[in-house]
Parts: C-alpha cells; sequence; structure tokens
C-alpha cells in the first residue's frame, strides 16, 4: 500500500457515467507530458466507482532506455508503457491499477528461476546487446518475464485526513470470511456499460514462445470484474497463466482480489489437447491461445483477498469530502 495525493478526475471522465475520448496530439514524443497521458485516459463512473483505462502505441526508445535503466534487465520487444487500467473507489480514494513497469519489476532479477532452452545463454546475452540503456553485462534474470503482479494498490491521502490511524486505513487483506468472486452473478447476461483490453507487454522469447501481460475489465450495472493475465509458453518446456481478478460489487463497495497461479510441462499440456480429439493443426493453435490450456494447469497457488470500502467512508459523499 502506498500513498499519493488525490488526482484530478481525469478529462474523459464524467459524474454522470458519459464518457468521451479526447486523442493525444503528440504521439512520437519520446516522454508524453502529463497533459497528453490524461488526454488519452478514458473514465467511466459507476455508483462510488471510476474506471479508467489508457491504450498508446509501444514506447519510444528513450522511454525504454530509462525504464531498462531502472528496472536493471533487459526490456521485452512490445512494452505499452503508458497503458493502464485503473479502479478508483471516489469516496476514500482507494484505488488499484495495473501497468507495465511494476509488473517487470516482479520479475526474478536474480536467474534462480531462469527457464532453459537450447540456445537461451545466446539468446540472453543478444537481448542484452541490443536493449537500449544496457551498456554492461546484466545480471543474470527471468528471461520469460513471469510476475506475479496483482496490481498496485495505493490511497490519495484527502487533506484533512493526513493522521487517519492505520486500521482506518482502506486495503485488502486476506479473505477470513470465505468470500468468493460469485462466478454465477458474472454469468448472467447483464447488459455491459464499459468494457476494454489492455496489453501492458508482449515478448515473443525470440521464437521460443510467448510472454504476454494484459488486463482487460467488464463494467455491468450492479458489478464488475477486471482480469489480469499473465501467459507464457516456453515452446517444449512450460507453459504458465497467472491471473489476478478484481471482483466490485457496487452495491456493497465490496472488492475481492483472488490470484491464481497455474503452470504445466509443455508437452503434458500439448497431450492433453491431442486426448481432447484436436488434429495437429488445431493443437498448435490451441497452445497459442491462454483460454484453451488453462483447464489444464495445475493450480500452485491461490490467494484471496478482500476489504468492504463501506466501512471507511461514513459521513462522506462520493467526492472525497
Amino acid at each position: 500500500m502506498s500513498f499519493s495525493p488525490p488526482p484530478p478526475p481525469p478529462p474523459a471522465s464524467s459524474s454522470s457515467g458519459q464518457r468521451k475520448t479526447n486523442h493525444v496530439t503528440a504521439n512520437d514524443e519520446p516522454f508524453p507530458s502529463p497533459s497528453s497521458l490524461s488526454s488519452a485516459t478514458v473514465s467511466h463512473t459507476q455508483s462510488n466507482f471510476r474506471i479508467s483505462y489508457r491504450k498508446l502505441p509501444i514506447l519510444k526508445a528513450a522511454p525504454i532506455e530509462a525504464m531498462s535503466t531502472r528496472l536493471g534487465i533487459p526490456i521485452p520487444e512490445m512494452i505499452f508503457g503508458d497503458n493502464l487500467a485503473s479502479i478508483t473507489h471516489l469516496p476514500t480514494g482507494w484505488s488499484i491499477s495495473f501497468t507495465a513497469e511494476p509488473a517487470l519489476d516482479q520479475v526474478d532479477k536474480t536467474g534462480s528461476n531462469m527457464l532453459r532452452v537450447a540456445y537461451a545463454k545466446e539468446w540472453s546475452s543478444s537481448r542484452e546487446k541490443t536493449s537500449a540503456g544496457i551498456s554492461e553485462v546484466v545480471k543474470p534474470y527471468d528471461w520469460s518475464y513471469t510476475t506475479a503482479y496483482k496490481g498496485d494498490e495505493t490511497i490519495a491521502i484527502l487533506p484533512t485526513s493526513t493522521n487517519i490511524p492505520q486500521e482506518q486505513i482502506p486495503t485488502l487483506q486476506p479473505s477470513t470470511s470465505g468470500a468468493q468472486i460469485p462466478l454465477p452473478l458474472l454469468q448472467r447476461r447483464d447488459p455491459i456499460l464499459f468494457a476494454q483490453e489492455v496489453v501492458l507487454y508482449e515478448s515473443e522469447l525470440d521464437d521460443n514462445g510467448i510472454s504476454i501481460l494484459s488486463v482487460k475489465f467488464r463494467v455491468m450495472p450492479k458489478r464488475m470484474l477486471l482480469l489480469s493475465r499473465l501467459f507464457m509458453r516456453l515452446d517444449n518446456v512450460l507453459v504458465r497463466v497467472r491471473d489476478t481478478r478484481v471482483y466490485v460489487d457496487f452495491e456493497t463497495d465490496q472488492v475481492i482480489r483472488e490470484y491464481t497461479a497455474r503452470e504445466e510441462d509443455f508437452e503434458k499440456v500439448r497431450q492433453g489437447l491431442v486426448m481432447q480429439g484436436m488434429p495437429p493443426a488445431e493443437v498448435t493453435v490451441a497452445l497459442r491461445d491462454a483460454n484453451q490450456v488453462v483447464g489444464l494447469l495445475k493450480v500452485v497457488e491461490q490467494t484471496v483477498e478482500e476489504v468492504s470500502l463501506k466501512n471507511y467512508f461514513s459521513g462522506r459523499n462520493s467526492d472525497g469530502r
């Protein structure tokens, strides 16, 4: 949990829930200005929550160099460093956001979890030489870009609330109530008011597979679901899926975050698809689709956290005053 000043509502947001898109006029800028980023942010307000996203082109050379220097590892070939998906609770300033750099910062930098292919060393060496901002030998790192990123949870400190006791600051905590994301409610055919998919980074692992982190969400009248998914397939070695789901109930202001890590040997996944009766060509296609392989992977970790935000804003209005 980190703290930040309360940000002004983005220009693309409105309290009525209506949306408009303002276009960035200088996407080729090496470092987009804050105003450009704000103009590119699209938001929708539903009950006490503002849901926002931003989709911009792949980073230019200067921002890639700066990010690579900060992280100390080469950057994936396709890095959407200005992209964003976020959920903000307006009465409290609580927010959870998903962006590329903090996700990459959770990639293992010790080399202890590195996966091996026949020419992994040569591939890694090549990436070190070509990645902008890396002029010396880089320490070993997990070049599959596997991350356990669950989003960045923040709380905007209001001018009158700088001395709030820690126990009165809303934050996701391990669930002790047995809370679960209500799948039957999400399977209902409720109207979708706002939806988007945002890619944060992608690498083809030098033609050895794929590693992609993306976020998608859908907002219905009474609830929403956000899914942040890392899909990593290292051909002939391993398949991984790391899912973070954030469920919001707009009527109770309850937020549930569920993290599930799955993985399985590549060959076992391939055989599982074959056992489903798929011909070889369809198996090849299915191995590129996380939705088709996720059911064949073993769960290796799962956590559930929750927070009831309504407990933290008694007496305040929807603007946080």
